[in-house]
């Protein structure tokens, strides 16, 4: 797969979406669709993550983080979408 043929997105989620294993279920959703980059915690209380990998897999990645893990309560989603950078596999940053 040639970098023309990978998407990069850069996502911040807000609501309830730490400590209810948002982070676990976005990695376990990510190796599933063959997405590789990161997801981590930030001190404000929302998530962070990156998604690199084919179109269709990084736009399924964006709407999972809709919803997130069953007990997560997502209020927002901001998406910055750019060339990817390489990620490779997928990893919950601290």
């Amino acid at each position: 797969m040639t970098d023309s043929d990978r998407t990069r997105a850069h996502v911040f989620v807000s609501g309830t979406v730490q400590g209810v294993y948002f982070r676990a279920t976005t990695r376990d959703a990510a190796r599933e669709a063959g997405v590789s980059g990161w997801v981590r915690n930030l001190a404000d209380g929302r998530v962070e993550a990156v998604f690199e990998g084919p179109e269709e897999g990084v736009d399924s990645m964006v709407e999972f983080c809709h919803e997130g893990s069953p007990a997560a309560d997502v209020s927002d989603v901001a998406v910055e979408y750019g060339d990817p950078e390489g990620e490779s596999g997928f990893e919950i940053r601290r």
